[in-house]
């Protein structure tokens, strides 16, 4: 097994080369994200003026930096946020991320907790880059969400002495047997976290396989599938349906709703969505994107079946009554945009490998599908289905035969509406039970 200095330096030697690599890819994704060439700057440890006066502003005696990569992320990150803060009044925390979505929703956060949240720009994990941001945020614990651990930053906070914790550990099958290949050099890295606080009974075998020690895993349920947090304002929801009603779908309407799809999925969602209009007359499509920068492709897809969809950035923009179709092309709503839904089908299941998340649906209790691809979200699956919460399909033939049952049989669909949203009780809690684990309590 290698040492962690062996680790290091291995992952020194071929990082340089990676992010050459990446570079175009991730300056083409800047773009389309909105991105902006002066956050750079942050990514090396340089913070404009201004936040660095904010961070040095928050409790020194207890600043935590959490650091969460994404729009998910972030969302695990502001339930654990909001729960921290109120639990300990000395707290100031500083949120990085790393995408310019998941930055907005980090900006509103700290927004919402001005004084006590910063946000800024995850650093490049390069030598040195994670020491020095460490330096200038100074916190007295780091805190990881779900796969965040990257070897530079978790030796130089180690090196410090600064507590390191993973928090909603994520670890699915298909990636532990993709670890596994290089256990000898992610081992050493795994073995320098303080604790591991993990979603599933099964994940506490996988990190201990990577030499974790038991009593550094801990088994604390997942933050995302625990209903605090999870509801969405009343006055949110009321928002949303005068923004559909202003499109012309009125709050009546069945709706379906199709929830982070990707490249693929919506031109044939569309074509299942119009053949289901065939029995019901007055059903509406809401396309939820993962990547709302698709927005023309997208639209493009849906008028080549002679669908001129909505668009929720476009002020005034109305669907076409024939075929009513949305596309909510924004960010950080998609929470509440399931409540509006009759279904809800979840994205990357049909045509990508992985799925995304099914469980602000379920939470919502609403019905929902998904294909047969939804491999990051194994034991939540299981969950689901085995408490008849959701409904498994193996292509876009069956999904649109399930759908017609549940659009044509209400009881049947709330049923599964209530099964789903039932099944995730197992993980109420679990936000508390974090906090007290990072607090020691």
């Amino acid at each position: 097994m290698a040492s962690k200095a062996l680790s290091l330096t291995l992952y020194n030697l071929a990082l340089p080369l990676g992010l050459v690599l990446m570079l175009p890819g991730a300056i083409r994704k800047m773009r389309r994200r909105n991105g902006r060439w002066q956050d750079l700057a942050q990514r090396f440890g340089f913070f404009p003026r201004e936040t660095q006066a904010a961070i040095n502003a928050l409790p020194q005696r207890e600043r935590f930096w959490v650091h969460a990569v994404s729009v998910g992320e972030v969302g695990v990150a502001k339930k654990l946020i909001s729960r921290l803060l109120k639990t300990n009044a000395n707290l100031g925390i500083v949120l990085s991320t790393t995408t310019p979505t998941g930055y907005a929703l980090a900006e509103e956060l700290a927004a919402q907790h001005a004084g006590r949240v910063v946000a800024i720009y995850s650093p490049i994990d390069l030598p040195g880059v994670g020491r020095l941001m460490l330096e200038r945020i100074q916190p007295t614990q780091m805190v990881l969400v779900e796969a965040e651990v990257w070897p530079n930053l978790t030796a130089s906070a180690s090196r410090l002495g600064i507590p390191i914790s993973l928090v909603n550990a994520r670890l699915s099958p298909r990636s532990e047997r993709r670890y596994r290949k290089f256990s000898w050099f992610i081992g050493p890295i795994f073995r320098m976290l303080k604790q591991v606080l993990v979603q599933e009974a099964d994940d506490v075998a996988r990190w201990q396989g990577f030499g974790v020690d038991a009593e550094r895993i801990h088994l604390t349920g997942s933050i995302k599938y625990d209903p605090e947090g999870a509801v969405v304002p009343a006055i949110k929801i009321e928002e949303l349906h005068m923004v559909l009603a202003l499109a012309g779908v009125v709050e009546t309407q069945p709706t379906l709703l199709a929830a982070s799809t990707h490249a693929g999925e919506e031109i044939e969602l569309a074509r299942v969505f119009l053949r289901l209009r065939e029995q019901v007359r007055n059903l509406a499509l809401l396309i939820v994107p993962r990547h709302v920068e698709r927005r023309a492709e997208i639209s493009a897809a849906l008028q080549s079946l002679g669908i001129s969809p909505a668009l929720r950035s476009v002020d005034g923009s109305r669907v076409d009554a024939n075929a009513p179709v949305f596309v909510i092309d924004t960010t950080g709503e998609l929470a509440a945009w399931q409540h509006l839904a009759t279904l809800v089908v979840v994205g990357k299941s049909f045509l990508a490998e992985g799925g995304q998340n099914p469980a602000e649906a379920a939470l919502a209790q609403k019905p929902v599908l998904f294909g047969p691809h939804m491999e990051n979200f194994t034991p939540l699956v299981g969950l689901l289905l085995k408490h008849k919460g959701a409904l498994q399909v193996a292509d876009f033939t069956e999904l649109e035969s399930a759908c017609r049952t549940l659009l044509q049989d209400q009881a049947k669909a709330a049923r599964m509406a209530q099964a789903g949203h039932d099944a995730l009780a197992i993980h109420e809690g679990s936000t508390m039970r974090s906090v007290e684990m990072l607090l020691g309590q």
